[in-house]
């Protein structure tokens, strides 16, 4: 029999008692997906300050490996994010700060996606309490990271 998809659950990792292969293809998927586009931002606002150096001749503006990896929850579920890190050591002229690199595309303080974040206030408007939001969603997205209460009444407030 020709096998056009090989069996991959057991080189993907696990995300939860019903987690199908598809869906940890899909996670995988983005995370790559993720990890590429991120690695193509650093490269480019690196690129923009190659020309900057310091007095001895050295880069301003360098790649410096990368923050501690984080978990984002996204509507292909949850996607374990490593992303790269830049040193840049120019200062502001005016107030004497060192500037830094912020990602565009994953910010420091971001855990959720902003289709994720809308969705939370949806739910709890159309009946689903907030203590059932962690079962609930942690089935669907594959986690209930960051989907405490708390979090839950808090964007439903705003």
């Amino acid at each position: 029999m020709l096998t056009v998809v090989p069996d991959l659950s057991a080189s993907l990792p696990a995300d939860g008692p019903s987690s199908s292969v598809i869906d940890q293809i899909v996670r995988e998927g983005a995370r790559q997906m993720l990890a590429a586009a991120l690695q193509t931002e650093v490269a480019a606002y690196i690129g923009q300050f190659a020309d900057v150096r310091d007095e001895d001749g050295r880069r301003m503006v360098v790649r410096n490996g990368t923050v501690e990896p984080r978990t984002v929850l996204t509507s292909a579920g949850a996607v374990e994010v490593t992303a790269p890190r830049v040193n840049d050591r120019r200062t502001d002229p005016g107030s004497g700060q060192r500037m830094r690199f912020s990602s565009a595309i994953l910010p420091p303080w971001a855990r959720k996606t902003p289709q994720v974040i809308e969705v939370l206030p949806l739910l709890y408007l159309h009946g689903l309490s907030s203590g059932d939001f962690v079962p609930a969603l942690g089935q669907f997205l594959g986690t209930g990271a960051g989907l405490s209460s708390s979090t839950v009444t808090r964007l439903t407030e705003t």
